[in-house]
């Protein structure tokens, strides 16, 4: 089951995809409430949301391309509060991304990013009920920073470039006994800049605040051990880069049960009521390959199993890196 949410003339709404049709459900305006509905009611969340399925069905095609009155939500979001999203991510999780890395930051010697990669490759994959070596960890930012299907990903005026990652990212919420408990899986554009961390992989923090992508849909229970995928860039209503690509926990050199130990052995990551955002690396991004990105660029990402592609423009920010000054109170 794959779950989607709108915005609509009378409100939001939350509908399950099928095709070419989305039918709504009942009672429920966010995925966040669905979710909190089926952990008090004891139910698993695709039968919480097969439950309230009403008759109402809207035009899936009319409202993915952005036309008509509905437009696409965030595939999660906190409906009330921003900041009870968290959203971070792993990466050097992926082969073809550590290399990317590497060859961003070689000298001639093996690199942080490949010695981190190569711990991975050792100790990633724990015994049943044990951790694992930890994964490299980031910081995104709150859920102010997510963005939809069809809306533009920002350069700020401070940046100096603005890039894709296509990735699967994990989506959870902490139960009122603070265990994380998994509501599904989305494509996600990471987004990234790339020329930043570039000149210094210590800058590779503060690279990562920008805003990202998420959705169309909420894969409930998706299989994921190995998922296949393309990336696109287009450019003037033509294609100048694509690319297939892989993820899943056999293309990747951590389990998914020792990322989110990483993620959630942090007591701050398990607050009754959060909703976090995590994502789990990226196979192959256009930067790597010499293409950098300019204004207009339309960043597509599908992953097989996941719905319809991730689709968003890069919009630079028009003005120049004006000064923050902070005053005394």
């Amino acid at each position: 089951m794959r779950l989607i949410q709108l915005q609509g003339p009378e409100g939001r709404r939350v509908g399950i995809a099928q095709d070419a049709a989305i039918r709504l459900l009942g009672e429920v305006e966010s995925i966040y409430a669905l979710a909190l509905s089926a952990l008090d009611s004891g139910i698993g969340l695709a039968k919480a949301a097969a439950d309230r399925a009403a008759g109402e069905v809207l035009d899936y095609d009319e409202i993915y391309a952005g036309a008509g009155p509905w437009r696409v939500l965030p595939a999660i979001d906190h409906p009330v509060e921003s900041s009870r999203c968290q959203i971070s991510g792993t990466g050097l999780s992926h082969l073809r991304s550590a290399a990317n890395r590497d060859a961003m930051h070689a000298a001639g010697t093996v690199t942080d990013s490949m010695r981190m990669y190569q711990w991975g490759v050792e100790g990633g994959r724990p015994a049943a009920g044990t951790p694992g070596v930890s994964p490299e960890w980031f910081y995104k930012g709150t859920g102010g920073n997510l963005r939809a299907h069809n809306q533009p990903l920002d350069v700020p005026p401070f940046a100096e470039d603005g890039g894709e990652e296509p990735e699967i990212a994990g989506v959870y919420i902490i139960d009122a006994q603070g265990a994380p408990r998994r509501i599904g899986m989305a494509a996600g554009n990471e987004f990234s800049d790339h020329l930043f961390e570039k000149r210094n992989y210590l800058y590779l923090a503060s690279s990562k605040l920008r805003n990202c992508a998420l959705g169309p849909e909420l894969a409930i229970d998706p299989d994921f051990s190995l998922v296949h995928g393309e990336v696109a860039i287009e450019r003037g209503g033509e294609t100048i880069w694509r690319k297939t690509i892989q993820s899943g926990e056999s293309a990747m050199c951590h389990s998914l049960a020792n990322l989110e130990h990483h993620h959630f052995k942090f007591e701050a990551h398990r607050r009754p009521g959060d909703l976090h955002v995590h994502f789990f690396g990226a196979d192959a991004f256009s930067f790597g390959e010499g293409i950098r990105l300019a204004g207009g660029d339309v960043m597509q990402v599908r992953w097989d199993g996941f719905g319809r592609p991730l689709r968003n423009t890069l919009r630079v920010a028009a003005g120049k890196d004006e000064l923050v000054a902070v005053r005394a109170v």
